[in-house]
């Protein structure tokens, strides 16, 4: 490997900002901010909108749409119409 063209890879602390869940995992990603961990060093810490500990979908949270009666409303929106019926434009 050439010298110097690579990033640095390190230990850094990523913060889950709405549920306050932190873990702590290697990375090239640069950042100012930095936080005192559980092991008493210091580490370069990132600050995330959104983690496993909070994502609706890993949560379990999650809320589904509506899915009944899409084709209905479909095929009664546009009236059987489609390029890809029998006897349309080729």
């Amino acid at each position: 490997m050439k010298k110097g063209i690579h990033p640095r890879y390190r230990p850094v602390v990523f913060q889950d900002m709405s549920s306050n869940f932190a873990f702590l995992t290697r990375s090239t990603i640069e950042t100012k901010d930095t936080i005192k961990w559980e092991d008493g060093n210091e580490y370069p810490l990132v600050k995330v909108d959104v983690s496993s500990a909070s994502h609706p979908f890993y949560t379990g949270k999650q809320t589904f749409l509506d899915t009944t009666g899409r084709l209905d409303r479909f095929a009664k929106k546009f009236g059987g119409t489609y390029s890809f019926q029998k006897g349309g434009k080729k």
